[in-house]
């Protein structure tokens, strides 16, 4: 049984909340009262606390895809693509990353605009930058203090975005992790990544759905690296009692190199072409899948490979195609053929 969070009540933040206060109005330029009075309205909610310390990325993936692979999350998805299809189309065009995967993002993010989050912005990140639960766990600790470290930027970045922006930042709300508006962006990532996607001189991803396509699109593009028309996943054949697992998704290895450990597919790939495989804990046992360039990319906006997994999936139902299951057993798989590689797109 795991040890349950330390209650806020037993630290005190004192001196942690005064270098907050005098750092970040050195390097936003805003006055300290400012941010003490904020600072002054915002309330430590022991629910952030509990939500924090049982995210649904550590449940296994055969009960992480059904809380998002449901029927009516994916009709839900076709109806949003097709009333939105021109906006969509527009940032598709420019960016490159698919109309139906920016929907799936929402899709995970908030039901599609229907749950954005109901807490106070400033009472979330305040909390997790000064009350970020602790398990107890001495091999967890350093964990624990860089993600605090992290909130306390974000509600840093909180500051800024209200200067620069002029929203009210008392009046935000959001998740229980300060993330907001239709996409889910936390502080920095507004302030980095957010852009004006109709031309009216504003930012707004709380109601201007033109912005929020254009801006979760520039996010693949400009944090994840995005390839247009670039392959997301694929399921792996596995040969024999061959078996991987990344210990990280940025570390990519030629497909050659997965041949050569008993993972092949019967896809068209080319040899070279930059692979990763993970292995999924699914409901009928241990799913493998070669991934791409591409679900990297989706790593970027969450670095949960369950994540990344559950919105291709959406967005290919929501597309209408069909996502193949990897073998969960071992298979015997002829030589491999040289692959062709696919024309440009």
């Amino acid at each position: 049984m795991p040890a349950a969070p330390v209650p806020p009540q037993l630290r005190d933040i004192g001196i942690a909340r005064a270098e907050f206060v005098r750092d970040t109005a050195a390097k936003y330029g805003i006055d300290a009262t400012t941010i003490e009075g904020a600072l002054a309205k915002a309330s430590i909610r022991d629910s952030v606390i509990a939500a924090m310390s049982r995210p649904a990325e550590a449940k296994p993936w055969s009960a992480y895809r059904p809380i998002f692979l449901t029927p009516a999350r994916i009709d839900g998805g076709r109806a949003f693509l097709a009333a939105n299809r021109d906006a969509l189309a527009r940032a598709e065009a420019q960016y490159g990353v698919p109309a139906e995967i920016i929907a799936a993002i929402i899709g995970v993010e908030t039901s599609y605009g229907g749950n954005k989050g109901s807490y106070p912005v400033i009472d979330a990140l305040y909390t997790l930058a000064f009350f970020y639960p602790r398990s107890g766990d001495p091999a967890k600790l350093a964990r624990e203090n860089q993600r605090e470290a992290f909130f306390r930027d974000e509600l840093g970045q909180l500051f800024a975005l209200g200067k620069e922006t002029g929203f009210d930042i008392t009046a935000l709300k959001g998740s229980y992790a300060g993330a907001m508006g239709w996409g889910q962006f936390m502080p920095s990532s507004y302030r980095q990544y957010a852009v004006d996607g109709d031309g009216d001189g504003r930012r707004d991803l709380f109601e201007d759905l033109d912005d929020v396509f254009a801006s979760i699109a520039n996010y693949f593009v400009q944090k994840g690296g995005w390839q247009r028309g670039g392959r997301v996943m694929v399921p792996a054949l596995r040969d024999g009692a061959a078996d991987y697992n990344a210990e990280s998704i940025d570390a990519m290895e030629p497909l050659s190199a997965f041949v050569a450990r008993g993972f092949r597919t019967d896809q068209p790939i080319a040899p070279d072409t930059p692979t990763n495989l993970v292995r999924l804990d699914g409901a009928a046992g241990p799913e493998y899948w070669l991934v791409f360039n591409n679900f990297r990319a989706i790593t970027k906006y969450n670095t949960s490979r369950l994540y990344a997994t559950a919105v291709y999936q959406l967005a290919e139902a929501i597309a209408g195609r069909e996502v193949g299951a990897p073998a969960t057993a071992p298979t015997t798989v002829p030589a491999a053929t040289p692959a062709v590689e696919l024309p440009a797109t």
